[in-house]
């Protein structure tokens, strides 16, 4: 079940969220954006200048990003860049192998994030980007994390429903993706029909962190009739070979006959 939400730090949130997207912004223009009341926003912003989230400019008392965000920042870089270094070398054995276009994503909140790629040969190719965020449940990515994580941790990270959709054949209630994450868990990987852009296909293997959480995945993406009219069991034994060899990079370590 979805936890209540502190209105307060969603405030502050709110009001970093809207310094990151301009350059310095006065406490009237800060309240527009967010819907604050002026008083309310000059109070949070004191408490995010004094703990360095934000700073304030010494000429005209106007307010921009402090730099506290990118120490916060770099400690995900470095994770972000291991997780890169450790599947770098399988995106691209996978992507020979299949000639289509191959992909790490992680999990952020309700959204998979794609940080790595290796584009396909194929005449037919996709072109998402790396930076690109997507719905988990809509996407084999995503699925193949989710599929590890408990229910009530995916129903927390999902948010109410309906579920977001993006096709016709979006998963759009929990119940429905509980079965579906079943059937990833008994088979092994997560497969996409169509369910994030009609066409598109995709299908992808968890990457588990040395606590045995899945934290990533890695997946191959494509049109529907090259990626699911094939045969998907040996793509997703490809994509699994390759996955758990990422996991023991990252100190996964397996349980005997596990």
């Amino acid at each position: 079940m979805p936890q209540p939400r502190v209105q307060s730090l969603d405030r502050a949130l709110d009001l970093l969220e809207a310094l990151a997207s301009a350059g310095e912004l006065g406490v009237s223009d800060l309240a527009a954006r967010t819907g604050l009341v002026p008083s309310t926003a000059h109070r949070l912003l004191a408490t995010l200048v004094e703990r360095g989230y934000a700073a304030q400019s010494a000429a005209g008392g106007r307010y921009l990003i402090g730099y506290k965000l990118l120490e916060l920042a770099s400690g995900l870089q470095d994770r972000v860049e291991s997780l890169k270094l450790a599947a770098r070398e399988h995106l691209e054995a996978i992507q020979r192998e299949t000639g289509e276009t191959t992909n790490l994503v992680v999990l952020e909140g309700r959204d998979v994030v794609y940080v790595d790629k290796v584009d396909g040969t194929r005449s037919v190719r996709l072109f998402l980007e790396v930076g690109s965020a997507i719905p988990a449940h809509t996407s084999g990515a995503g699925k193949a994390i989710l599929a590890w994580r408990g229910a009530d941790d995916v129903a927390g990270l999902l948010g109410g429903e309906p579920l977001t959709r993006s096709t016709p054949r979006t998963i759009t209630t929990l119940d429905a993706l509980d079965d579906d994450l079943r059937r990833i868990r008994r088979r092994g990987f997560a497969t996409d029909n169509e369910e994030h852009e009609e066409g598109v296909a995709c299908v992808g293997t968890p990457v588990f962190d040395h606590r045995g959480i899945s934290v990533a995945a890695l997946s191959v993406s494509g049109p529907t009739p090259r990626i699911l009219n094939a045969d998907t069991a040996d793509l997703g034994a490809l994509l699994r070979e390759h996955s758990e060899a990422v996991s023991a990079k990252l100190g996964f370590v397996t349980s005997p006959g596990g």
